[in-house]
């Protein structure tokens, strides 16, 4: 034969207008893995306050499968698209360990967590570290002080892309990691 298995790999993709959540449920009869940082807001319809669950930012969807099959897919969802860094101009892939730290954090839908486009944040004037206890323990990032918060948080960064600042997290549950 020769064809060697591919193995599957985390995309970060834009669906355009906002279209993002139509594409999870494409991708999902395509029997491939997505993943859409979402969060709590409140609104108010017809006088009454509705806490709803919505898109951190609108368009962005992460996107798991084997390359042939996102191509595929890819082909019948004209809106998805590849993000691609400016820098290398190739497709911005994910590793799995961190895709799969920022949706352990993610995917809490913590009130308390704050997202960031990365360019808000100077992540080369924090610390890297553990956190050793709590609800977020065995996860890893940078520990600096956040615009918006009295105290240094711990960041979690996809790339370029998206940045996630946990809520405060008591030192001793923090060690420094080289």
């Amino acid at each position: 034969m020769g064809t060697e298995q591919e193995t599957e790999i985390w995309y970060a993709m834009r669906a355009t207008y906002r279209r993002e959540l139509d594409a999870v449920r494409l991708l999902e009869e395509e029997k491939l893995g997505s993943f859409i940082p979402m969060q709590y807001k409140v609104s108010v319809k017809k006088g009454k306050k509705v806490r709803t669950l919505v898109p951190v930012i609108h368009n962005l969807v992460f996107v798991h499968g084997r390359p042939s099959d996102v191509k595929r897919v890819k082909a019948h969802i004209p809106y998805l698209q590849y993000i691609i860094d400016s820098r290398s101009g190739q497709k911005i892939i994910v590793p799995d360990p961190d895709m799969q730290r920022f949706i352990a954090v993610a995917g809490t839908y913590n009130d308390h967590l704050l997202y960031f486009q990365p360019e808000e944040l100077n992540l080369s004037k924090g610390t890297k570290v553990r956190i050793l206890g709590g609800d977020f323990a065995g996860q890893e990032g940078i520990f600096l002080k956040v615009k918006g918060t009295r105290d240094r948080r711990v960041v979690i960064e996809i790339q370029g892309i998206i940045a996630i600042a946990l809520a405060t997290i008591h030192p001793d549950l923090i060690e420094v990691i080289e």
